[in-house]
């Protein structure tokens, strides 16, 4: 079968270049599902950051807003304030002169 040892050293490389070429099929496939996942995990992360930017925008919008009401109900406290004020001063000024 074999007729010299040259033969014996071409099976033997023949067969290490198999394994070798396995080797790297399954290293290579790993690889390719390792790097699916670690794309899934950026995706995820994106969303997130993205719902996280989202909620920032709409609490920011949500506070401009509720500034701005808080702005006109501190103006209205203060006429409320002014009118009872006037209210007090024109009552006391009515007691005075009974």
């Amino acid at each position: 079968m074999f007729a010299s040892s040259l033969d014996i050293l071409n099976l033997v490389i023949s067969i290490c270049l198999v394994a070798i070429t396995i080797f790297l099929c399954f290293a290579l496939y790993y690889f390719a599902s390792s790097m699916r996942k670690i794309h899934l995990v950026a995706k995820k992360v994106e969303q997130g950051v993205a719902k996280a930017e989202e909620f920032v925008e709409v609490a920011r919008a949500k506070l401009k807003n509720s500034s701005a009401y808080f702005m006109i109900l501190g103006e209205l406290a203060k006429k409320a304030m002014e009118f009872l004020q006037e209210k007090r001063n024109s009552k006391k000024a009515g007691d005075k002169k009974k």
